[in-house]
């Protein structure tokens, strides 16, 4: 499979590429293909480090379910038992949000434009991005000194108080009642859990999540981890983006590699079976469930894999009920992905901008490659066991 894969790697449509395979009782596979800069040469292996992107949402669910579980708070509390400020649906100013609505996206809380053109800050200044003659827009990358913390940042776009605040933050749907994906909504239950926790996200996810996964590797900045081993991401397969954090990080700045990918999507898939350890069966269980009815959705998406055809807690599901997550941000794409009947866990990431036509040909024949390896390696498992 090596093999195939790195011939598959020198025409595909991105620079460099990660991948994982597990069971429901070990890591099958994990590798890199490609490069991770293309001045240098520098190979793309399960070790390069990357920003997953929306993936990372899936840590959310089992933050909150952990801090249920400490009886730090619930999933049924409104979300101004704990905030520092008060977020209400203008429309509804007495229908409470709820934890539960935000790692579900029905709080009717959505993405504003204030949102998307603030959120992406640059890691260093803007003369150097300049200088690789890349595209800096304010529309898309902020200048190192427009990094805040994630409280001001979403007080100033959800309290009526902020500085950005507007009555389009929110919908004209009642909290709790459709689905419609937020980002916000999803750095806000990450805020949430600090209040409740008296501890920042990412403390709480490195002593909870990480390190007992022993994803040595993995960060929420780039001080987290060894910098050395960061990809770049591209534009095209000759154009870098500068390198870039995300102030609303719980909802897309994990930054990992494909090894410690695998050893997360590996208690997943325990989680799913009744045998993880970062969380209790009946946390589990809860976090596995879809949580919404068809009346939840306005347009449902009934493709197989979808992750928006219902949503556990920050777990997306498919209309086939497999299940997982896809995240996309500059330069890269990313998906996890589960198979509840073959209990099979996939993960794939590129470091390259994604074109739906030529990357999702290329997609189609790593997918066939890793599911054709899987059944092989499947069987060696269990007969080794």
């Amino acid at each position: 499979m090596t093999e195939k894969l790195t011939q598959l790697s020198k025409t595909a449509s991105f620079n460099g590429f990660g991948v994982a395979l597990v069971n429901d009782k070990e890591v099958l596979y994990q590798n890199g293909f490609g490069v991770s800069d293309i001045t240098t040469s520098a190979k793309y292996t399960e070790n390069t480090v990357q920003n997953i992107a929306s993936v990372s949402k899936t840590v959310i669910g089992l933050a909150i379910l952990k801090a249920q579980e400490l009886g730090k708070l619930n999933l049924d509390d409104p979300i101004n038992n704990y905030l520092p400020f008060n977020v209400f649906n203008p429309k509804y100013p007495e229908v409470p949000i709820t934890n539960g609505h935000l790692v579900t996206h029905t709080s009717s809380i959505v993405d504003t434009e204030e949102y998307l053109t603030r959120n992406v800050v640059l890691k260093d200044t803007i003369n150097l991005a300049h200088n690789l003659g890349i595209d800096i827009s304010p529309t898309r990358f902020n200048p190192p000194p427009a990094k805040t913390s994630l409280e001001g940042f979403l007080k100033n776009l959800l309290d009526t108080e902020g500085e950005w605040y507007s009555k389009e933050a929110f919908s004209e749907k009642k909290p709790g009642s459709i689905y419609e994906y937020s980002n916000v909504g999803a750095s806000l239950a990450a805020l949430v859990l600090e209040q409740a926790v008296g501890t920042t996200y990412d403390k709480f996810t490195t002593q909870y999540i990480l390190r007992p996964l022993k994803m040595n590797a993995s960060g929420w900045s780039f001080d987290a981890i060894d910098f050395s081993n960061y990809s770049l991401t591209y534009q095209d397969k000759q154009t870098p983006y500068p390198y870039y954090s995300l102030i609303g990080y719980p909802d897309g700045g994990l930054l990992t590699t494909s090894s410690d990918m695998s050893k997360y999507t590996l208690e997943l898939m325990k989680g799913y079976i009744g045998k993880g350890t970062i969380l209790s069966k009946q946390s589990y269980k809860e976090y596995f469930t879809p949580q919404l009815t068809a009346e939840n959705f306005i347009n449902r998406s009934t493709s197989e894999y979808s992750d928006e055809y219902n949503m556990g807690i920050t777990m997306g599901f498919g209309s086939t009920g497999n299940f997982g997550h896809t995240g996309g941000d500059p330069g890269m794409f990313s998906v996890i992905w589960f198979f509840k009947d073959k209990k099979m866990g996939r993960y794939f990431i590129v470091n390259t901008d994604w074109d739906a036509e030529a990357s999702g040909k290329d997609q189609k024949a790593i997918y066939d490659l890793l599911d054709e390896y899987y059944i092989k390696l499947n069987s060696l498992s269990k007969a080794s066991e």
